[in-house]
């Protein structure tokens, strides 16, 4: 057993006053375990498993299922509200539902500690979002190729899994659609160039563009099965 850095992603009730814990660990990336938390509704080990809050836990290999067997905070929690709020739990289940169990992803848990002392302090949603998203596209292996917009002569692009960016030479209705997978080529070069200087952040027209394009391929990894996410912004407007 060796001790290292975590955060829960999630936690559901088992059976005989067990949890059972997604965690984003340091070493080991993304696992399930279980934990003994007893029927006190005052249980410490209940209290420590929060979302957002830094822990240090140690596991214990079981059969198919790891054990939580020490747990302890190793910070305060971070303070989220609202949206920065809903913008956490986003990210918690794209990484529970993209993320390979067992995995050591010690930069992609660098940067979800990162990106939620970014979201505590209220800083700008969007490219704080960009930022995490192409950390943990990084992660699963993907990556963009910008080149065919910057050589090739056309209006527009759209964006397929397993071919990159595909030219479009005619203008068609469905561009104007939130929906369609057309980007507009002007949009591109200028995202191409955030990413490239870290710099995520323009102007409107360009930011909804890059949310676009993040939320075509993420659909595409998860299947276009929906976001429980997605909801909370939903309900909150």
């Amino acid at each position: 057993m060796v001790e290292q850095s975590a955060f829960v992603l999630h936690s559901r009730p088992y059976r005989d006053n067990q949890l059972l814990v997604d965690l984003l660990t340091e070493q080991d990336g993304k696992v399930s375990a279980l934990v003994y938390v007893g029927q006190s509704k005052r249980s410490i080990k209940k209290g420590l498993l929060q979302p957002f809050l830094p822990l240090k836990v140690s596991l214990k290999n079981l059969s198919a299922l790891k054990k939580i067997s020490q747990i302890e905070s190793s910070a305060k929690s971070l303070v989220l509200q609202q949206d920065h709020l809903y913008s956490a739990f986003y990210i918690n289940e794209l990484l529970i539902k993209l993320l390979t169990d067992g995995i050591n992803c010690q930069v992609l848990f660098n940067h979800y500690g990162e990106t939620l002392v970014k979201l505590a302090q209220k800083q700008a949603i969007a490219p704080v979002l960009r930022q995490f998203e192409l950390a943990l596209l990084d992660e699963l292996g993907l990556s963009f190729d910008f080149s065919p917009v910057f050589e090739q002569e056309a209006i527009a692009f759209s964006y397929i899994p397993e071919q990159g960016f595909v030219a479009i030479y005619q203008y068609h209705q469905s561009f104007n659609s939130p929906q369609a997978n057309y980007f507009d080529k002007q949009h591109l070069q200028q995202i191409a160039e955030q990413i490239s200087t870290n710099e995520l952040q323009g102007n409107d027209a360009v930011e909804r563009t890059f949310k676009r394009l993040m939320r075509h391929v993420i659909a595409q990894l998860l299947g276009n099965k929906p976001l429980n996410s997605r909801k909370l912004f939903l309900s909150s407007r």
